[in-house]
């Protein structure tokens, strides 16, 4: 370590400066990126989610700010959640599909019908382990 990075670490604590290498609200941050998966990495996910109940219906007035942070919270609690639309064209349901995973950072893992599973690694505390690609 060179004096001038010994300096800086004993002005600051080291976790600030390692912190400066990542943007913390999730630009830079490779743990919170948006997540392309690969198609191991999908089944895997499917074969966790179809056990699972939906634990969001989005209704007749779409994707709005509070199913947005409904969504997000249960992102952040489950990583893993499957999301239930209901009285939406397709055309309408694949753009509601889209919107809620741009919207939440997620990766949208499966779509069956009017039901959608989504994925978001959290930071903090990752539950869920998935294969490598």
């Amino acid at each position: 370590m060179s004096a001038s990075a010994s300096a800086q670490c004993s002005l600051k604590p080291c976790w600030l400066l390692s912190a400066a290498l990542f943007d913390l609200r999730g630009i830079g941050n490779p743990y919170n990126a948006r997540m392309e998966l690969s198609e191991r990495q999908r089944k895997y996910l499917r074969g966790l989610g179809h056990a699972r109940s939906p634990v969001l219906m989005v209704g007749q007035h779409g994707v709005t700010a509070a199913v947005i942070a409904e969504a997000t919270r249960a992102l952040q609690d489950h990583e893993l959640i499957k999301v239930k639309f209901r009285g939406a064209e397709r055309e309408a349901r694949d753009a509601a599909l889209a919107q809620l995973a741009a919207a939440t950072a997620s990766a949208l893992v499966q779509r069956i019908g009017h039901t959608a599973l989504y994925y978001k690694r959290r930071i903090d505390r990752p539950g869920i382990v998935i294969p490598d690609a």
